[in-house]
């Protein structure tokens, strides 16, 4: 049984990773998918994937960041398909470390892609949805976004951010049907979306395709249900983050203290 069956859903990012997960599942649960991040090679290759499972899917080169490609993403998918029933806002970066080392710049492009990208997502996507009479928003946060930890104060900043929009835009979405919600997953083996079962158990980390089942849950409740925030928390040995004390804090493995940008729910 298709859960999703001709349903329309966007989902940033969806190039790797998260994103890429639950692509994968919406397409096995037959919804029309619309595959975009900033690298088209890789999102051609998810299409691949999903088409070769009887799926459907189209790509769609985007950068959340620019407001003007947010907007082409939105009015070309409606005009292709006539419709946006799911937006799955799940691109996402790290960058930074700790405050005091943190630079303007990498500050600047967390903010820019996780916070502003998730805004302009949110609003372009709520629109066409209030027009239309409905919809379902789900939006990638994290455990940093309801807590928070030295060396995650950038990415927390923005994710504890990206929480107030859900929370907002889910009250202001109640009088036009529009459900709102956020995932806060702890560690994700992102880079093994493409890897067997057995290697992604391995990892002791979070299970791509168990984040990918949560959004399709959340988008598949029924119409006077919604929920609102679900953790996903990791359980699993200790994580040790670059040059810090041994800790099992669920996102400390991946949370670097170098300023350079780390791809982790997928490419923006």
């Amino acid at each position: 049984m298709h859960r999703l069956k001709d349903k329309v859903a966007i989902v940033t990012g969806s190039s790797s990773g998260i994103g890429k997960a639950i692509a994968l599942r919406f397409g096995a649960e037959g919804a029309n998918v619309v595959v975009t991040a900033r690298r088209m090679t890789l999102c051609e290759e998810t299409v691949a994937q999903i088409t070769k499972n009887d799926g459907q899917a189209w790509a769609i080169q985007t950068d959340v960041a620019d407001e003007c490609q947010v907007e082409r993403l939105l009015d070309e998918t409606v005009r292709r398909y006539g419709r946006l029933d799911i937006l799955v806002n799940n691109a996402g970066v790290i960058a930074g470390g700790r405050l005091a080392e943190t630079t303007t710049a990498a500050f600047d492009e967390v903010m820019n892609v996780n916070l502003r990208g998730t805004f302009f997502c949110c609003q372009a996507g709520f629109k066409q949805m209030k027009k239309q009479g409905g919809g379902t928003i789900i939006n990638m946060s994290s455990v940093a976004g309801v807590q928070a930890w030295a060396g995650t104060g950038a990415y927390s900043a923005s994710k504890h951010g990206i929480m107030a929009l859900t929370k907002s835009l889910a009250d202001e979405g109640r009088p036009h049907h529009i459900k709102v919600s956020a995932i806060c997953p702890g560690g994700v083996a992102d880079e093994l979306v493409d890897a067997s079962p057995e290697e992604i158990l391995r990892s002791e980390m979070i299970d791509p395709f168990d984040v990918a089942e949560t959004a399709v849950y959340l988008a598949t409740l029924g119409n006077y249900s919604v929920v609102h925030q679900i953790v996903i928390d990791r359980l699993g040995g200790r994580l040790v983050a670059d040059g810090e004390e041994e800790c099992d804090r669920p996102r400390c493995g991946q949370l670097r203290t170098q300023a350079a940008s780390l791809d982790m729910h997928g490419d923006n």
